[in-house]
């Protein structure tokens, strides 16, 4: 039969697998042997489907959608790539889904003004007078701002304010909270400690809490006043649904009245829900990367770390995060190792390219750090950073040439505001 109607054409799917079929075998085709392929064990026979699946319109479209969540990272970044220059409403909001981060405020210093935006939400100054008014899409900022009034026991402290805010009855749908300085002499104790336990009690009524911002004070604060924190992986446990967990951190751990230590914590925990986990600010000691490491959270797609200057964290530390960081991490999309000052700067950039870590990223950031020409040298050699939409090595010491070469890269390169003077203070 010269025209077997029955014969496979090119990427069906025969039922029962027989090749060739059976002559009354049920050969599938079309939208549904996409499907099939996309089920299938092999990585590049999934990528094939995908690319086929364009052919097949809104239903097609909405298979590339459905595979900007798969398990694998080569599917998720080439459906990515060929939803891009689709100009359809779902398509651009499955991509502003699949990089949600895009919307973040994106700080190269502490700002001199408190955060507007956050998670994706627009913040607003919580007034114990007006209460609560609105909970989608909002954040409310519970603060206190340093003034004259300042150490007085008549301004209401962060405690008694979201004491009030817990006392709504919209307290069940508020989405993301935001903290700003929290202490008046009130409290008699200074660390996040008081702050800490309540939000623990408040977790029955806090239901909808998806979105947490400790520490947003501007720059001036930053420089006058401490943010001392404690264990914060209490708050992970306390809120499962958490999504986004962002701290600003102007201190290191250290000993309190010789009885207990106080700063910035975190113990092994399992969270399955948190999506993302930025720590900014003065940079956070070999301590707090460590016990970051060890947590394990499935979902987490965006990690933003300040690192500083803390000499402990060196090319060992970082290679034994991205050893681990696969299997306790293992969506990650967006890595952002920032503020890397340490004595020996281009280590981040070593520990990186030599490193299995670009299988599932989507964009590198290891911007305002001191990497020099030697650390950018090792990540052009990495043939694997080709895989990356976006690579952010902007604030840091390369020469004019290798930004050049860097920049002819066939992705997204970001390489501005470069001072290589800078690089030679490391070793001064």
């Amino acid at each position: 039969m010269a025209n077997n109607q029955n014969k496979p054409r090119n990427f069906d799917i025969v039922l029962g697998g027989e090749t060739p079929p059976p002559l009354y075998g049920a050969v599938l085709g079309g939208i549904e042997g996409v499907k099939r392929r996309l089920a299938s064990s092999d990585v590049e026979t999934r990528i094939g489907a995908l690319s086929s699946a364009v052919n097949y319109g809104n239903t097609g479209l909405q298979v590339l959608i459905d595979a900007l969540e798969h398990n694998s990272a080569k599917v998720r970044k080439t459906a990515a790539k060929l939803l891009k220059n689709i100009n359809k409403n779902q398509v651009k909001a499955a991509l502003a889904k699949y990089k949600f981060w895009t919307s973040f405020e994106k700080y190269y210093e502490i700002p001199c003004n408190y955060s507007t935006t956050f998670a994706n939400r627009k913040v607003i100054e919580f007034d114990p007078v007006i209460g609560i008014s609105e909970t989608v899409n909002t954040a409310y900022a519970i603060r206190v701002v340093p003034g004259e009034d300042y150490y007085t026991r008549s301004v209401l402290n962060g405690v008694d304010k979201l004491q009030i805010i817990l006392q709504s009855p919209h307290a069940c749908e508020i989405e993301a909270l935001v903290f700003g300085y929290w202490y008046t002499r009130s409290l008699k104790d200074f660390t996040f400690r008081p702050v800490l336990d309540e939000l623990l009690e408040a977790s029955q009524k806090l239901t909808n809490l998806k979105a947490l911002f400790l520490g947003d004070i501007n720059s001036s604060e930053f420089q006058n006043v401490s943010l001392v924190y404690c264990n914060l992986s209490y708050i992970l446990l306390a809120y499962p649904q958490l999504e986004t967990l962002k701290v600003r951190n102007n201190s290191y751990r250290r000993s309190y009245c010789s009885n207990y230590e106080v700063g910035l914590e975190f113990c092994p925990i399992r969270h399955e829900k948190l999506q993302t986990l930025i720590i900014e600010g003065v940079g956070i000691s070999n301590e707090v990367f460590e016990e970051i490491c060890k947590l394990e959270l499935p979902a987490l797609e965006y990690l933003e770390l300040w690192f500083g200057r803390d000499r402990y964290i060196n090319h060992n530390s970082i290679n034994q995060f991205v050893s681990v960081f696969y299997h306790n991490f293992p969506k990650l999309k967006y890595l952002g190792l920032r503020y890397y000052n340490h004595d020996y700067p281009d280590n981040v950039a070593f520990a990186i390219a030599n490193s299995p870590i670009f299988e599932n990223l989507v964009e590198l950031d290891l911007s305002m750090g001191k990497i020099g020409d030697e650390g950018a040298k090792a990540l052009l050699k990495c043939s694997a950073i080709r895989q990356l939409d976006t690579l952010n090595i902007s604030h840091n010491c390369l020469n004019s040439k290798i930004v050049e070469k860097i920049s002819k890269l066939d992705i997204e390169v970001i390489t501005g505001n470069q001072n290589p003077q800078r690089y030679y203070s490391s070793y001064g």
